[in-house]
């Protein structure tokens, strides 16, 4: 099972948990699971804490409390920033975001995103830049935050997998440096070993700082980790141009 899918899985919905759902949740998973991993990844679903957290709280995934954890580190949610989310799916970054105080928030993921008060989302590709100019119009001004969850579908083979990963870390690095504010803040998921050396040079080119985070939230065995880069020198000017 992909990242990704782990990502937007929200589990059963309804009643609270409780001793007699936990069974019923079993038979379910017994009847339905496709495959042995699929199964056991769903069983470790209904144990995991951070699960029953996000369910308590009203957070769509787990994944709010890696963004939570993220922002109790390295303090980069504010009030009244203007956020664009990458592969906003299902929208508990969004709905982290929005808890803090961000003023405008804009989503946009290939999945639709059931809608959240106070955010516009848009089921559209970051690679199309008719679906890029949306989601700029959307915000009144440039972003002060870029956040990206984004993950490709896993197919088994690593190197494959690696590549199609590390396109889409280059892809939400390139879109921060084209469209941040001066000054904004930079948040994507990258994986084991972190950021590739091309990936982490641009950033300490175009950002005053650049970390990466390991959340508790993200599960130990789990290779991802996130890169956080703060303090966007802004875009270079044109060649002629006054400094």
């Amino acid at each position: 099972m992909s990242d990704d899918e782990k990502r937007r899985w929200k589990g059963p919905t309804g009643e609270r948990v409780g001793s007699g759902r936990r069974t019923t949740e079993r038979k379910v998973i017994a009847r339905n699971a496709k495959t042995e991993s699929s199964k056991r990844w769903i069983e470790r679903q209904l144990q995991d804490p951070y699960v029953r957290k996000a369910k308590e709280a009203g957070y769509r995934s787990r994944a709010a409390y890696k963004l939570l954890e993220i922002d109790e580190e390295a303090g980069i949610l504010k009030r009244g920033q203007r956020v664009i989310d990458l592969g906003c799916a299902p929208g508990g970054w969004i709905q982290v975001v929005l808890h803090k105080g961000a003023a405008e928030v804009v989503g946009i993921d290939l999945l639709p995103v059931e809608t959240v008060d106070g955010a516009t989302i848009f089921e559209g590709d970051v690679n199309n830049p008719e679906d890029v100019a949306k989601v700029l119009a959307a915000l009144s001004g440039p972003p002060d935050l870029v956040l990206s969850d984004m993950a490709a579908n896993t197919t088994g083979h690593k190197q494959t997998d690696h590549l199609r990963t590390v396109a889409l870390v280059e892809l939400a690095v390139d879109f921060a440096i084209a469209h941040l504010a001066p000054g904004g803040t930079f948040c994507s998921k990258v994986f084991q070993g972190g950021a590739t050396r091309d990936v982490l040079e641009s950033l300490r080119k175009n950002f005053r700082t650049v970390k990466h985070i390991k959340p508790p939230a993200s599960r130990a065995g789990s290779p991802e980790i996130f890169v956080v880069a703060k303090g966007f020198k802004g875009a270079k000017p044109a060649k002629g141009g006054t400094e």
